[in-house]
């Protein structure tokens, strides 16, 4: 049997190596927000030029995510896997190499193709080595481990960039990526043993894919948890606007107030640990997104007002994004739940939703900044708002769907 030839890991050291795969694309993505200045300056372009280079990260890593989920399923975790951190690596050179702009921005898309393996891989194999009433709680340490990227990745990534300029990120992030990818291949065990029924070509894929996303469970939790969650997205793209723009913070101070805003996802994703001793997964997300929509519209009415001024805009923020500290992970347990043999297709499905959705979001920040603290406040609001109007619609099919799971087992 296939749990029978892994090798004996602990929990907490298989969830460390997880660990180590969730922040490939969040360290990549904040460890480089600090060299902007210097690549514009290298290449000569304007700064607004070089948020091209973060915008095909993302493309990267949003569209090798119905890529990746086939491999996972067809030829096991840990394949896909390499073959997604060896294109990285590639890339991270080729990156540190750029000799234009237009070079690095191809680039960053390659990288961010092939940093999407270690996001899908570690979603999937919480799948793979917990079992389904722990995954929430396992999400949530996870998530612990993302939630310390933006505290700690722009510190290092402006040393970096301060004392051996912009290039050298790409040889740290090479460094680092390569020595997680040798701890993976050599001490995680395989989680899924290929499956050689699970087909790559194109019609099937898609008509799996159909049959994940129609599954009412999936489509429930995955999208309202979707819409919820993007509300970060707006934050992250609109949050330069409201303090500094708007509130005329320093970028100093702006950075510090980021930084401590971020302490909320982090506190509380590991309140949800303790929370689910006593609560399941469904009660904590339909609570939490409950509040979440109760505050985003109350921050969006009292900003068109007028009566909330930076102290509150601060609170505020603080009470939606701590409420996606407890969203997300079991918005993504009770998503990926009713699958195992194509759980990697499933988690690949989600993060494309995730991924696709916020870049929606991030999109409008942009075309909406003459809105100031409204557009950004109000999409938050909207998109609360939507992610708790699919919960009501699909919360009665996707219990009994859950139910009928539970029976099975």
């Amino acid at each position: 049997m296939q749990a029978d030839s892994r090798p004996q890991r602990s929990s907490l050291f298989i969830l460390c190596l997880l660990g180590s795969l969730s922040v490939v694309s969040p360290f990549s993505i904040d460890m480089y927000l600090t060299a902007y200045l210097r690549v514009a300056s290298d290449f000569g372009v304007p700064t607004s030029a070089v948020s091209l280079t973060l915008s095909a990260y993302f493309i990267g890593l949003a569209s090798g995510q119905l890529f990746y989920g086939p491999l996972l399923d067809r030829f096991g975790r840990k394949a896909p896997l390499a073959a997604g951190l060896l294109i990285f690596l590639a890339a991270s050179i080729g990156c540190a190499l750029s000799t234009s702009l237009e070079m690095l921005v191809a680039l960053r898309f390659l990288q961010g193709l092939g940093g999407c393996g270690a996001q899908v891989a570690s979603l999937a194999m919480v799948r793979d080595f917990f079992p389904p009433r722990q995954s929430a709680r396992i999400l949530s340490s996870l998530f612990l481990f993302i939630a310390v990227s933006p505290l700690a990745a722009p510190t290092v990534g402006g040393i970096v960039v301060a004392y051996w300029g912009w290039r050298a990120v790409f040889a740290v992030l090479f460094v680092v990526v390569a020595l997680i990818l040798a701890l993976v291949w050599f001490l995680l065990p395989e989680g899924h043993q290929p499956d050689r029924g699970v087909s790559l070509k194109p019609l099937p894929i898609v008509l799996e894919y159909g049959r994940i996303a129609r599954h009412p469970a999936f489509a429930t939790y995955a999208f309202a948890g979707a819409l919820s969650f993007s509300g970060l997205f707006a934050y992250v793209a609109g949050s330069p606007i409201v303090f500094m723009d708007n509130f005329r913070l320093s970028a100093g101070a702006y950075s510090g107030l980021f930084a401590a805003l971020a302490t909320g996802l982090i506190g509380a994703s590991q309140l949800n640990v303790l929370l689910l001793r006593r609560f399941s997964s469904r009660a904590l997300f339909g609570a939490l997104l409950a509040v979440q929509v109760a505050a985003s519209l109350v921050f969006a009415l009292g900003t068109w007002s007028g009566a909330i001024g930076l102290y509150g805009t601060v609170a505020l923020f603080f009470v939606c994004l701590s409420c996606l500290g407890i969203i997300n992970p079991n918005g993504s347990s009770l998503a990926l739940s009713p699958f195992s043999r194509n759980a990697g297709s499933a988690a690949a499905l989600l993060g494309f939703i995730q991924l696709g959705i916020g870049a929606v979001i991030s999109s409008g920040i942009s075309m909406g900044k003459a809105g100031g603290n409204l557009t950004v406040i109000g999409i938050f609001a909207v998109t609360s708002l939507a992610g708790g109007v699919v919960l009501l619609v699909g919360a009665r099919r996707a219990r009994a769907a859950l139910a009928a799971r539970d029976i099975a087992s």
